[in-house]
């Protein structure tokens, strides 16, 4: 259990102690469990479970399943729509970037040109 508390805090992105503060854990007590020198308590895994809903209780004690509750995790075509999302937004950005670079560059050109032209 105790990875998956980790697991847990990495996904919140609180330090150890954010996280036993927000579970309203004592942070000695807490901090014990974690390196394994006192079992996880009901109690603890109560506290975080009740902190954070989201979280399916089979997966933090039985390491079943999932960590997100189904209504809380994106299904994988939501996430995969998610990802072209992103991807295509990434393209337009590059598309529009290389764009205002394509006319820099012939700007200069049409100078170079005319300054030849000239001498």
């Amino acid at each position: 259990m105790v990875d998956r508390i980790k697991e847990l805090i990495a996904y919140t992105g609180l330090s150890d102690r954010a996280f036993a503060i927000k579970c309203g854990l004592k942070q000695n007590t807490f901090s014990r469990q974690l390196n394994g020198l006192n079992e996880v308590s009901t109690q603890t895994a109560l506290s975080i479970l009740s902190t954070y809903p989201e979280i399916s209780a089979e997966w933090l004690l039985r390491g079943k399943g999932e960590m997100l509750l189904t209504s809380e995790q994106p299904t994988s075509a939501e996430d995969r729509m998610n990802k072209l999302i992103d991807t295509i937004t990434f393209q337009q950005d590059t598309i529009k970037n290389l764009q205002a670079r394509i006319k820099e560059l012939e700007a200069e050109l049409i100078i170079n040109n005319n300054q030849r032209n000239i001498g």
